[in-house]
C-alpha cells in the first residue's frame, strides 16, 4: 500500500532528521521516500529527496562510495524518468566511472550500471556508445 507508506516514511524521515546530518538512517530514510514517490509516479516530489541523498553521501562518504555512487545513479534514472536525459547522462556516466574505478569493470554492480547507462544512450539514438 504506497499511500499508506508515505505519512509512515515521512514521519520516520522527520524523527531520523532529528538525530542529525550524518546519521546514516537519516539518508536511508531520504533514500526510501524518494523510491516511494517515485513508484507512486510523483517524479517532481523525488528529485529534491533524491539530490538530498546525493549531496549528502558526498560529504558524508566522498565520491567514491558505494552509496554514494547509488545515489548518483538513483538520481541519474530518476532523471531520464523525467525527461532530462542531459543531465541522466551526467549523473550515469558519473556512476558507472566510479563502480569501475571502486569495484572493476565485471562486479554485478558496476555492470548493472553499465546496462542502465546503455539503455539511456540507445534511448537517445546514440546506439554506437551504447554498444
Amino acid at each position: 500500500d504506497l499511500d499508506g507508506a508515505e505519512p509512515l516514511l515521512r514521519e520516520a524521515l522527520d524523527g531520523c532528521r532529528e538525530l542529525g546530518d550524518r546519521c546514516p538512517y537519516t539518508m536511508m530514510s531520504i533514500t526510501s521516500l524518494s523510491a516511494l514517490l517515485r513508484m507512486k509516479g510523483d517524479l517532481d516530489g523525488a528529485e529534491p529527496l533524491a539530490r538530498e541523498a546525493v549531496e549528502r553521501c558526498r560529504k558524508a562518504h566522498g565520491d567514491r562510495h558505494l552509496q554514494t555512487l547509488g545515489t548518483i545513479a538513483n538520481l541519474g534514472s530518476l532523471l531520464e524518468a523525467k525527461g532530462d536525459p542531459d543531465s541522466a547522462d551526467t549523473l550515469l556516466r558519473e556512476a558507472v566511472q566510479g563502480l569501475r574505478e571502486t569495484l572493476g569493470d565485471r562486479h554485478p554492480h558496476t555492470l548493472c550500471s553499465i546496462k542502465g547507462f546503455g539503455w539511456l544512450l540507445r534511448e537517445r539514438g546514440d546506439l554506437d556508445g551504447a554498444e
